[in-house]
């Protein structure tokens, strides 16, 4: 369903990735993981055009879109949603204007229609009951929730989790992962999550790969960075400050 075929990214001197391969199989929740800066969120940004590698190629349903034009990337946006790390709610709007915001702007909706629409949205993340009260009444975790049910607003076919779980309690955190979770369950979500939060990583992932000094290191089910003797992956799963791992 996606791929992303040699992507070689630099940014002046350094250069983040050096050849990443990796493909993404529909419906699953794919996590991917390694230390701060290590190239995590550039590469899923490349999917949605927000950056373009300087070499490689990459493909959405066998669709090569590495070169489309901003106006074509539209349409790949659609299908492709993503949750940032920072909600990017607007304080001054209510719950059910936040999500009902981008249905107006799609679909060319009364705002009554889109607010209906935006209520089912709600109800997917379990916060139809707090529509009309305003982000700043909750907390990190329960603002996190509105803003994937506006990520769902296009229905889209993959949603990209940038950190989702990081600066939020534990608890707030594994109510976002078993969301997750449900989204892939109940509705065929395609998930690629960038985290390094490894509860979430045992918790909810189908697949992970670990990228190391701008290449995959490891690239399995849960279990296997459970079972392996590499010693990078042990000591990064670990969290062992001694060890051959360099940031």
């Amino acid at each position: 369903m996606i791929e992303f075929i040699d992507i070689h990214k630099s940014f002046g001197p350094k250069d983040v990735l050096k050849g990443v391969t990796l493909t993404v199989e529909k419906g699953q929740i794919m996590f991917i993981v390694g230390a701060s800066g290590a190239g995590k969120s550039v590469l899923v940004k490349h999917l949605v055009g927000l950056l373009r590698p300087d070499k490689g190629r990459v493909i959405l349903d066998g669709t090569d879109v590495t070169d489309f034009t901003e106006k074509q990337y539209y349409e790949v946006r659609k299908r492709c949603a993503m949750v940032f790390q920072n909600s990017t709610l607007f304080d001054s709007m209510t719950l059910l204007d936040n999500v009902a915001l981008p249905i107006r702007k799609h679909f060319k909706m009364s705002l009554k229609e889109a607010r209906d629409e935006a209520y089912k949205k709600l109800a997917l993340v379990g916060m139809e009951a707090e529509g009309n009260r305003y982000p700043a009444d909750f907390g990190d975790g329960m603002r996190k929730k509105v803003a994937i049910a506006r990520a769902l607003t296009l229905n889209p076919e993959f949603v990209i989790f940038d950190e989702p779980t990081t600066g939020i309690d534990p608890i707030s955190a594994a109510i976002v992962d078993n969301l997750i979770r449900d989204l892939s369950d109940r509705l065929g979500v395609t998930s690629i999550v960038v985290s390094h939060d490894l509860r979430s990583i045992f918790g909810v992932a189908d697949r992970v790969a670990m990228i190391y000094k701008g290449l995959f290191r490891l690239d399995g089910p849960p279990d296997a960075y459970r079972t392996t003797d590499d010693p990078i992956v042990q000591q990064f799963i670990n969290g062992r400050p001694d060890g051959p791992f360099e940031l």
